[in-house]
């Protein structure tokens, strides 16, 4: 079941003259955003730039206060009124037409919303209003993309539902607090999927959830990828999400972008400190019980920045020219980029386990099957 769309007036929208790879939905090149307050600008998000190829899922992941949430919002343009986009583009690309979304008008970016690329708050009962019934939140989306026949947008919204393992006769007369966390969670999925967007952004898709619920969420994830085909986003802190969704994932530190590669990379041949201190602290589910690593210090301050590498002054390898360099992204493999200029420190000679820990040990506490896969 599907409700057509006005795509082709969004196409004709906002045109850009960049190049964009024809495998590429949404290119972010060199994109800053900063808070405007009292003390000063704060740093959010700093220079990030990536490509998210189509059907693609890309992990977010880093401490609280590493900008993934600022940089969700930014690709969307939902930023409040006290942030300020200071550098950079958000390309997008449907059937070969490239699109600025940052030039986008309001209609123009009203259109984009929910048609084009939708996100799924981690909140799920504050993103639904509390006093409409599930159908008519369902409804309201779509009228407010031009569909306004009820019945067929019923019969979509039922049909999601159903993707998501969800009783369409139950929920969709119910309001949003006579449902579950999950089943509200599940609610919020089907409706950023209703208008098919090509990009999905997740903003901790499973936080406050219990570990059963969490399972059928990431269950209902795979499931609906394989079916609809969109590309996805997810911002998250808990590593075996990343490990079980994910193609590649992308590690955030201060704002900015530190560690990028499959998931195979990032977890068995980490080359940055910082990702590999986060595996460090993650406690294994199997083996023998070895204290956990956590990694020292706090992030810093986003207004005050230290000199240098940022993440130097909580390091175990930093050096002086650690703390006068900020290093670019260097490439370290096959699509996998490291900013820190003593990668080649981070791992053994046999590339098993890394110079300050076994990150392989880590990943069993992350094992899943599709990490099973990912390391075969």
């Amino acid at each position: 079941m599907m409700l057509g769309t006005r795509r082709n007036a969004f196409s004709r929208s906002g045109a850009s003259d960049a190049s964009v790879p024809a495998d590429v939905v949404l290119s972010v090149r060199q994109l800053s955003v900063a808070y405007v307050t009292r003390r000063g600008p704060v740093q959010a998000v700093r220079d990030v730039s990536f490509d998210l190829h189509g059907g693609e899922s890309l992990a977010l992941i880093g401490e609280s206060g590493s900008g993934k949430t600022t940089l969700g919002m930014a690709i969307n343009r939902l930023l409040g009124s006290s942030a300020q986009i200071t550098t950079g583009e958000v390309l997008y690309q449907r059937q070969g037409k490239v699109t600025n979304i940052l030039t986008l008008n309001k209609e123009q970016l009203r259109r984009f919303h929910w048609q084009e690329c939708a996100i799924v708050f981690q909140s799920a009962l504050n993103s639904l209003n509390p006093v409409l019934r599930v159908a008519d939140q369902f409804v309201d989306t779509a009228r407010a993309h031009g569909q306004h026949d009820r019945g067929q947008i019923e019969q979509r919204a039922s049909h999601l539902l159903r993707l998501v393992q969800l009783d369409p006769g139950r929920v969709l007369h119910a309001y949003p607090h006579e449902l579950s966390g999950g089943m509200r969670q599940r609610v919020l999925l089907a409706l950023g999927l209703l208008l098919e967007p090509q990009v999905l952004v997740l903003d901790e898709p499973t936080t406050a959830l219990d570990i059963l619920t969490q399972r059928v969420i990431i269950e209902t994830l795979r499931q609906l990828k394989q079916e609809l085909r969109f590309s996805m986003i997810f911002i998250s802190h808990d590593l075996s999400l990343a490990a079980e969704l994910a193609d590649r994932v992308a590690t955030m530190y201060a704002g900015r972008i530190i560690e990028l590669g499959s998931v195979r990379d990032i977890f068995y041949h980490t080359r940055h400190p910082y990702t590999l201190g986060l595996l460090q602290s993650v406690p294994p589910l199997r083996g023998t019980l070895e204290d956990l690593r956590s990694i020292p210090g706090s992030p810093p301050d986003l207004i005050t920045l230290p000199s240098g590498c940022k993440f130097h002054p909580r390091c175990p390898l930093a050096g002086p020219e650690c703390a006068q360099e900020d290093p670019p992204a260097f490439v370290v493999g096959d699509e996998h980029t490291s900013a820190c200029l003593r990668w080649q420190e981070v791992r053994s000679p046999r590339g098993e386990e890394a110079a300050i820990g076994e990150p392989s040990r880590v990943m069993h506490s992350a094992r899943t099957p599709r990490a099973e896969e990912a390391a075969s």
